[in-house]
């Protein structure tokens, strides 16, 4: 998962701001001018380099610095930056190096940044985890073009924004045993009006998990005496799509992930009858489900 970090220097004091983006319609994602693909690596296997493609879409030359950070997940998926690491994680810094170190790309310049794994035959089993970052640098003024100085004796605050993304490297070790589940599934209509859905995904195990959300609305006729589940309701028409979001991650060691999604109002779906169905699915090309779970509606 790319992250957009927004850095704010005040007097010298550096400020971070942490944002995770969960819904990214494409494979590749912008940060101002820089579409950078893929979000995330994964090191699972035998393979021991890998890519990252960094382009400048805009129409002025830019540079980024290139950098490792330690990140931590919340429950609410928000991040903060670290310098060590909780119990239950681990950081991958120390396994892998990148080049280069720095690029400047004009306008449509495309450049690979190298992801290359080293010292591992050490590791023990489990998931190891640091994020590279790449910062855009201030964009100097040539000589003579500065502005004049103010009145020496007025006080004046000069508020810089420097952007940036982070982007996950991840390295697995051994045979995964990470477990999921959905829980605390609730529906609520706001203020009587807006559809909302919360619901927990819970994680347990020595990997990360990742992967895709997706809620449909389930019509139903009536309810079988005893049931527990939309398959023992007859439906009396096609599941409805309501919402997806793409790429949420739940990063070890968190145990949980908070989700709230507001639903679409449409005119077929009676909010007050039915049921909605939420799945997690795998972003493979086999589409697993990771976990699934429902509500009925009333």
């Amino acid at each position: 998962m790319i992250h957009i970090v927004k850095k704010t220097l005040l007097h010298g004091l550096a400020l971070f701001l942490f944002a995770c983006l969960i819904l990214l319609p494409t494979k590749s994602h912008a940060q101002g001018d820089l579409l950078i693909y893929p979000k995330r690596l994964v090191f699972d296997g035998s393979k021991r380099l890998q890519e990252i493609n960094l382009s400048n879409n805009g129409i002025d030359t830019a540079r980024y610095i290139i950098s490792i950070v330690e990140i931590r997940m919340k429950d609410d998926g928000s991040f903060e930056m670290i310098d060590h690491p909780e119990p239950g994680q681990h950081f991958a810094d120390k396994n892998f190096r990148f080049f280069p170190r720095n690029v400047v790309l004009g306008p449509k310049e495309s450049q690979v940044l190298k992801v290359q794994l080293y010292r591992t035959a050490e590791l023990e089993p489990g998931e190891y985890r640091s994020h590279i970052y790449l910062r855009a640098e201030k964009e100097e003024k040539p000589r003579g073009e500065e502005k004049a100085a103010k009145d020496p004796s007025s006080i004046s605050i000069q508020l810089e924004p420097v952007f940036g993304i982070s982007i996950p490297i991840i390295i697995r070790v051994g045979e995964s045993t990470m477990e999921l589940a959905l829980s605390k599934v609730d529906f609520q209509l706001e203020n009587d009006t807006i559809p909302t859905l919360t619901f927990d995904i819970n994680r347990t195990g020595n990997m990360s998990a990742y992967g895709d959300i997706s809620v449909e609305y389930v019509p139903l006729n009536g309810k079988k005496t005893g049931a527990t589940s939309i398959l023992n309701y007859n439906t009396s028409g096609k599941a409805i799509p309501l919402a997806s979001v793409k790429g949420i991650a739940i990063y070890t060691p968190n145990a949980v992930r908070h989700v709230r999604l507001l639903l679409p109002q449409k005119p077929e779906i009676d909010y007050h009858k039915g049921a909605l169905r939420v799945v997690y699915k795998d972003q493979s090309g086999k589409v697993i489900k990771l976990a699934q779970d429902q509500i009925f509606l009333q």
